[in-house]
């Protein structure tokens, strides 16, 4: 299993859609506070449809409480600011996929530059919504570990 962590996200379908993610990939979905919209708004649940009552989801009361509570060595922090690409690391089952807010982004003074990674893209380009990073990233760690959903693909 992996974890994704949300830091400060704010557009509830953006959530939605990533609690939908995580359910079809077997990831827990972990959100810190604040969030930018209350966990039963409407948009939320809309973009989840009816997997977000299957979510495994964990909410952390603040960045420092979520830094304190997991092993900060299996976390790989997502920013446009780090050198390492998401493919040129090695994931294990149980990692945190650490991602921040669709405006801010992660705050610098809290990621572990050896651990940071990003998605390339064109000089024309900036950055993508929050849910396709997720997913991009999530599905490469899936795949390093192919054994760990065995009904998504079957081997030949």
């Amino acid at each position: 299993m992996f974890n994704v962590v949300l830091v400060h996200p704010q557009i509830p379908p953006n959530t939605g859609n990533i609690g939908r993610i995580c359910v079809n990939s077997g990831a827990t979905l972990h959100l810190v506070k604040p969030l930018g919209f209350e966990l039963s708004q409407k948009a939320l649940k809309r973009a989840g449809l009816d997997y977000w009552d299957r979510l495994d989801l964990k909410v952390w009361e603040s960045l420092d409480h979520f830094l304190r509570g997991v092993d900060l060595k299996r976390c790989f922090f997502a920013t446009t600011k780090a050198k390492k690409c998401y493919f040129d690391v090695s994931y294990q089952k149980g990692d945190y996929l650490v991602f921040g807010s669709e405006t801010k982004g992660l705050p610098l003074e809290v990621i572990e530059w050896e651990r940071a990674i990003k998605i390339p893209f064109s000089k024309e380009g900036r950055s993508l919504n929050l849910a396709v990073s997720v997913g991009i990233i999530l599905y490469e760690a899936i795949r390093q570990n192919r054994n760990y959903l065995v009904n998504i693909c079957k081997e030949a």
